[in-house]
């Protein structure tokens, strides 16, 4: 087995037969024009018999191979949410190692879905964090000071009262779960982990669903190649599998929130106490997380507090502390489908909610020469695919920059 570390997979490639063949690397070396500097590198083929993708949650390859294969049919619509997390060094008298606390709610509407976690670990550290359902509806809603303020409520505040934030980091989630999870199988190639879907919603957890599925996947390919048996029997196998078991017992959580916080906590209460996910029927997921947005003269506009620099920080300074960084001259990865509709209709219309949901800042509207222009800041980008996931058009994709460029996350 071979290892390529800092080459990203930026292109799938097929047989005749239209069968996944392999993926190709990204060439290097490539100006912001297009253009091959001195430093240019073509990309490299990476071919297999059976190519597995685990990209994480909104893989850009993964999300190709659902839509040309054609692996949501009879699917309900994907649900993603945005989930952000800080490490605090806190003083020790606020820190009880092993201690978990969840939230659910506030500083949310009771209309918008969204909780919190906080892990005391070793070193008097917490991982603190905080999710938001994609499927929100006020345009003027800003994730990201969401997440701020709710550091300022009492019970999270005296935790962190002279404390010291570290690490901030932000990143997409996976929710839809059972309901919404594609055929993981297609010729030539097998979906794993949040690549396909497999986190489990209301635990927050998805590192040993796709572990499971990464192993059932090896035991497929082995059956595959050595036995001649059809891929499928992946997702036969995984239908066997505690996975199955615990997605199908999780699977009415999320959905019930579209009813309101307390119906939804009520619900829950009832499905996962009382009769443990079995529930003779499954709700359903109405809507992508694209559609919901209402537009911006429909919805209250939401004045967030200024920042503290204590508790609360802006963007600038969170991106920071990311380490986030790409390199000068390259191609900017955040591709518009269409250059104009950012600003002729998205602007007008919801009143650009990149400027809102992106955590890193990347994305802006300024005036030059009194007209307005969408700038793009792809430095800043920390890869939480939001973008590709909430803007109403789905004019945004993201896709591989050159190199390792990203975050550069410790212990995060």
């Amino acid at each position: 087995m071979k290892f390529f570390p800092g080459f990203p997979a930026s292109e799938i490639l097929y047989n005749e037969d239209g069968s996944v063949k392999g993926v190709a690397t990204q060439d290097m070396g490539i100006d912001k024009e297009g253009n091959q500097k001195d430093s240019f590198e073509p990309g490299i083929e990476l071919l297999g018999k059976v190519t597995v993708f685990a990209e994480g949650c909104r893989g850009h390859l993964g999300k190709q191979l659902i839509e040309k294969f054609n692996l949501s049919e009879g699917k309900d619509p994907q649900q993603y949410g945005i989930g952000f997390k800080e490490i605090w060094e806190i003083e020790d008298k606020n820190h009880e190692e092993g201690m978990v606390m969840h939230t659910a709610g506030w500083p949310l509407d009771n209309n918008t879905y969204g909780g919190s976690f906080m892990y005391h670990a070793e070193n008097k550290q917490v991982f603190l964090g905080y999710v938001i359902g994609l499927d929100y509806k006020n345009p003027y809603l800003s994730p990201f000071d969401e997440f701020q303020r709710f550091k300022t409520h009492p019970a999270i505040k005296k935790i962190i009262e002279g404390g010291k934030r570290i690490s901030y980091g932000a990143r997409a989630l996976i929710e839809g779960g059972l309901q919404s999870l594609p055929k993981m199988y297609m010729p030539g190639a097998l979906l794993v982990g949040c690549d396909a879907g497999t986190l489990n919603m209301p635990k927050i957890k998805g590192s040993h669903t796709a572990m499971k599925s990464g192993m059932i996947a090896a035991e497929t390919i082995i059956e595959n190649i050595k036995e001649k048996k059809n891929l499928s029997i992946y997702e036969e196998k995984f239908k066997k599998s505690w996975v199955y078991e615990e997605l199908h017992r999780a699977r009415n959580v999320k959905p019930s929130f579209s009813w309101g916080l307390i119906l939804g906590i009520i619900f829950t209460g009832i499905d996962q106490i009382l009769f443990k996910g079995k529930l003779p029927f499954t709700l359903k997921h109405k809507h992508a997380d694209h559609e919901t947005l209402k537009p911006a003269n429909e919805m209250p506009k939401i004045e967030y507090p200024k920042y503290d620099n204590i508790f609360t920080f802006d963007k600038t300074s969170s991106v920071y502390l990311t380490g986030t960084n790409h390199a000068d001259n390259q191609p900017v990865h955040l591709k518009l489908k269409d250059p104009n509709l950012p600003i002729s209709y998205t602007l007008e219309k919801f009143d650009e909610p990149a400027q809102r949901y992106c955590p890193a800042g990347v994305y802006e509207v300024q005036k030059e020469n009194d007209v307005n222009k969408f700038v793009i800041n792809s430095q800043n980008c920390i890869h939480c695919k939001t973008c590709d996931i909430k803007e109403p058009s789905q004019n945004i994709t993201w896709v591989t920059p050159e190199g390792s460029g990203g975050p550069k996350y410790g212990n995060m």
